[in-house]
């Protein structure tokens, strides 16, 4: 199998078999293969014009749309570093993020506050002089683009400690939709919807990319919530949508969201945290809708298993390892990524640059620790126990957070549930829980409940002995719990009543 040399070619297939067809549909408008190629053209004479040139970092804080697709592209086209800034960070950490970047261009809306800039940095709005750059209708020079250079950083979503700049190339960024196209069938029938943030690097490579190695269309939904979402799929016939469990489980208990509304859905992707088993049975019987379990790391990029096509799936697990990828199991229980050693993928797979160091790559030689926990067995499926980090050490024994999540949250009533260690003098840690209330509200939680619900299911030392109830859990853009906020969540969240101890 070959890989399509850079992004910049991906449209060559499209543009020859069908450049009429629709590549992108947002908000904003939609184009077709021809349009989107010369506005990715005119976007990157804009940047070139701006002063950006083969290396420098391009940083763009945009919803999605239009914009962020074509400037995305744009700086690809002129091998320059795309740095995505989420809109959901107050300016105080998009300063920090734009400085450690060193960044040369930032793409933002007017309306945005304003992070403090170097005054070398060239700020373009959209509504503004961005616009008029587009509108001079400028062109790049021709460039030779190393698949293999720095061409992205992403900044990890910090859950665990400060933001790390992780460090790809666009060979790395085409790899995982070209895998996907080919081992899953997709072709220009394929519209894939995304509502999750596409400054996010891996939901970029996800939708536009890979719909362009497809010949499909890329759906930019601009609404995270259940209706929205429905209806976006509705109106736009989405085949595939990438989804995270609360949006999931969200759309299953809103009475006014029905099956007619998802019918065009042949499956749905879903990753970024843990699904539970019941949640995914409940959500196939109501919508008819096959669900794909993923497992993917920034680090990888994206997506290193999933599902297979069809209906089957093995619970507990989080798909089938890729066929570019070979994923083992350390001594350790660590799993580590390296590349396949056989089959028609065999060597394709290059591992991250490293990590961005404010000036430059910190290479990370070797094959890919993940942090998480788990194993891999003779078919492929793998399954993940939990974080190497979050790991509950309580008298000696290990708490793998997970596995009680994952009990706790078939608890009727319970809408979400998170695991964690506190601090103790005696053994070390001990087991806490942060329970997040159904939305549907029809049961009342009682703590001598969920204790013995939990004796039932898991050994005594893994019991949570202290609960707390939250409306919601701090969460980032891909749905994942943020854990550096629970131990002060917890303080102040209210308590269930007491029950036996452990």
């Amino acid at each position: 199998m070959t890989v399509v040399p850079s992004i910049g070619r991906i449209l060559d297939r499209p543009l020859a078999d069908r450049p009429d067809a629709t590549a992108i549909v947002a908000r904003d408008g939609a184009l077709t293969y021809r349009e989107l190629d010369v506005a990715i053209d005119v976007a990157a004479g804009a940047l070139w014009e701006s002063g950006v040139r083969q290396g420098d970092r391009v940083a763009a804080s945009l919803p999605n749309g239009v914009d962020i697709v074509v400037a995305f592209h744009a700086a690809m086209r002129l091998g320059a570093v795309w740095v995505g800034i989420p809109q959901a960070y107050p300016p105080a950490e998009q300063t920090r993020l734009l400085r450690h970047a060193g960044v040369r261009v930032f793409l933002t809306t007017p309306t945005a506050a304003a992070p403090a800039v170097a005054a070398e940095v060239a700020v373009l709005g959209t509504d503004g002089n961005w616009r008029e750059l587009l509108e001079a209708g400028l062109r790049p020079p021709s460039l030779h683009i190393d698949p293999y250079a720095p061409a992205a950083i992403a900044f990890t979503s910090g859950t665990t400690g400060s933001p790390k700049g992780i460090v790809h190339s666009q060979h790395n960024l085409l790899l995982p939709g070209e895998v996907l196209v080919a081992s899953r069938g997709y072709g220009p029938d394929l519209r894939k919807g995304d509502s999750l943030p596409l400054t996010i690097l891996n939901l970029m490579a996800l939708s536009t990319v890979l719909t362009a190695q497809a010949g499909g269309c890329a759906v930019l939904m601009d609404r995270r919530d259940a209706v929205g979402i429905a209806e976006w799929i509705r109106t736009e016939s989405v085949t595939t949508w990438n989804a995270v469990p609360p949006q999931l489980r969200d759309m299953l208990h809103n009475s006014t969201i029905q099956p007619d509304d998802l019918a065009s859905l042949t499956e749905i992707w879903c990753g970024g945290t843990d699904l539970p088993d019941a949640l995914r049975t409940d959500f196939e019987q109501k919508f008819g809708v096959p669900i794909r379990l993923t497992y993917g790391l920034t680090e990888a990029p994206t997506i290193v298993s999933i599902d297979s096509p069809g209906r089957r799936w093995q619970p507990g697990a989080s798909g089938v390892v890729l066929p570019h990828l070979d994923v083992r199991s350390a001594e350790s229980g660590e799993l580590t990524v390296r590349a396949a050693a056989s089959g028609p993928w065999a060597g394709a797979y290059t591992p991250m640059l490293g990590l961005w160091n404010g000036a430059g790559v910190d290479p990370t030689p070797g094959p890919l620790h993940t942090g998480d926990l788990g194993s891999v067995d003779e078919d492929g499926w793998l399954t993940v126990v939990g974080r190497r980090k979050m790991v509950i050490v309580r008298g000696g024994a290990n708490v793998y957070p997970a596995e009680v999540e994952n009990v706790l949250k078939a608890v009727p009533g319970v809408g979400d549930a998170v695991v964690f260690g506190i601090p103790d003098a005696r053994l070390g840690e001990r087991v806490c829980a942060l329970i997040e209330l159904a939305s549907d509200g029809e049961y009342v939680l009682d703590g001598p409940d969920l204790h013995r619900h939990c004796m039932d299911q898991l050994a005594k030392y893994k019991v949570p002995e202290s609960w707390a109830v939250v409306d919601t859990l701090p969460r980032n853009s891909m749905g994942k719990v943020v854990r550096t906020d629970l131990p002060a969540l917890f303080g102040s969240a209210d308590p269930l009543p007491n029950h036996s101890p452990v």
